[in-house]
């Protein structure tokens, strides 16, 4: 039985960091959210094949999904129910932002079985939300959190962000301090990535200074004020380097277990058995769904992506085509899975479970990895501990590097 996401790819504003695809409200015809769950609907009649026994989870991403208005929201909500099952007990998340956040879009989602939400805070510093283009507000954000509460649900996740422009280690506490005042029962710490073609990276990567080059100060001024505007724009100049966010990273692992929150991914935590149910069939290798454009999905070790433009997503569907995009389908090799399967897994606290990986493949990952798992298991790196081997978690800022090493291996 597959998840299911549901990609919504409108926002009110795009933030200046964000790579996912969608379309701004702001500058969107106004037909385009009709034209997408047109699509949507013709698409999910053509999936349920896929799904025959229903669904195990769903989340419903984006974009903003609560940027829609609240006629559109409860529309996309009956598509769902009409051509999916879910158990009523089944993990079903919402994404959304604050100042999007009403308590009437809340009773629908409600109403319509949404259990779980995801609310994007990233800090509780106005200056820092404006440095990285967020809409909202601090104050927006605690708003949002009390409408939520209001309404009865009762398993919130709260998205931080640290590495932001201009940020420090004090500012950075402050955040997660007050984040915990809310009694999450579960917090997502993201680093803040420079994505290539977003604002933030033209501003950090592209339009970088070189801090040795003897051109003087004044010269220096003006290149950075023709790369972010005025120098009194907050944080335009600094971002934290890779030490600080080391240990801002630290800081947080170690208040969160001081709190109570068990850190089972490398970037998400969790009150006990309030773990996303969702996130975590992705990082054991379940088979899910992606339906909407820029959607993903990946059935029987055949992966594909939906084409992202809205328009042509839907006029494909219409005339009975694919959606999908240029890349078609891919099937997955043997040796890419088993890849995958260890890169995942090992984010998760309980590692990858040797059993199952040998059911799965029908190797032992012991054999087939056997000189890279020597080589980290003499430095305390990778840890064998029952069925299970695991990433020691001293090493989990620095996880992506380690687990490159497994690809290719095979």
């Amino acid at each position: 039985m597959p998840s299911l996401y549901i990609h919504v790819p409108f926002c009110i504003r795009k933030c200046d960091y964000c790579a996912f695809y969608s379309h701004s409200l702001v500058n969107s015809p106004k037909d385009l959210i009709s034209v997408y769950l047109e699509g949507l609907e013709v698409e999910m009649v053509k999936r349920q094949k896929d799904a025959p026994q229903g669904v195990s989870s769903l989340f419903i991403g984006g974009g903003t999904p609560t940027a829609l208005k609240d006629s559109d929201l409860e529309c996309l909500m009956d598509l769902i129910q009409r051509h999916f099952r879910l158990d009523p007990e089944a993990e079903q998340t919402m994404e959304g932002n604050p100042g999007t956040i009403t308590t009437s879009k809340l009773n629908i989602l409600r109403r319509y079985g949404i259990n779980r939400f995801s609310l994007g805070v990233q800090t509780f510093d106005d200056k820092l939300l404006s440095a990285v283009g967020r809409m909202h507000t601090a104050q927006e954000a605690r708003d949002a959190i009390g409408r939520l509460r209001a309404t009865g649900f009762n398993n919130l996740n709260l998205d931080l962000m640290f590495g932001l422009p201009s940020q420090d280690m004090g500012t950075w506490q402050a955040t997660v301090e007050e984040a915990l005042s809310y009694s999450p029962e579960h917090l997502s710490l993201y680093g803040l990535m420079l994505e290539e073609g977003t604002p933030l990276h033209s501003r950090y990567k592209v339009g970088a200074i070189d801090e040795t080059d003897e051109t003087d100060e004044v010269d220096k001024e003006q290149k950075l004020e023709s790369r972010c505007g005025p120098a009194e724009n907050v944080g335009c100049e600094t971002l934290p380097d890779d030490d600080l966010q080391a240990e801002m990273h630290d800081w947080a692992v170690k208040r969160l277990k001081q709190a109570g929150y068990t850190n089972y991914e490398t970037s998400n935590f969790a009150l006990p058995d309030y773990e996303c149910r969702h996130n975590l069939g992705y990082w054991r290798g379940e088979d899910y769904l992606g339906l909407g454009p820029g959607g993903v999905s990946c059935l029987n070790r055949v992966r594909w992506k939906n084409i992202e433009e809205v328009r042509t997503y839907q006029s494909r569907l219409d005339n009975g085509q694919d959606p999908m995009d240029e890349s078609g389908q891919e099937a997955l090799s043997l040796q890419e899975c088993m890849a995958e399967r260890m890169i995942l897994g090992l984010r998760l606290e309980e590692g990858v479970n040797l059993t199952l990986f040998r059911n799965d493949f029908g190797v032992d990952l012991r054999d087939i990895y056997r000189d890279v798992l020597e080589r980290y298991k003499n430095k305390d790196v990778l840890i064998f501990q029952g069925d299970y081997l695991r990433l020691n978690p001293k090493y989990s800022f620095v996880a992506n590097s380690i687990l490159q090493e497994f690809v290719g291996l095979v």
